[in-house]
């Protein structure tokens, strides 16, 4: 079990890591002066699923998943 619970920590703080740079990757959320003129409802915000920012978020939500799951896996171990 020692193994498995290397492992996972390993595994653990890699996921924080990446968490940390994805999101300061990404941009902030703010739309600026430009949403009060209408200018955010453009090509580009409305397809922002399949760009950059999109497959950003995407990951995101997918290591902060992976994230929770192994720290409760890693919390049951060390209970267990």
């Amino acid at each position: 079990m020692t193994i498995l619970n290397t492992i996972l920590t390993v595994v653990f703080i890699i996921l924080s890591v990446i968490i940390t740079v994805v999101i300061l990757m990404q941009e902030g959320k703010s739309a600026g002066l430009g949403a009060i003129a209408g200018a955010a409802d453009t090509y580009w915000g409305k397809n922002k699923g399949r760009s950059m920012e999109g497959m950003l978020v995407k990951v995101t939500r997918v290591c902060v998943i992976l994230f929770l799951v192994i720290a409760m896996v890693l919390d049951l171990g060390v209970w267990g």
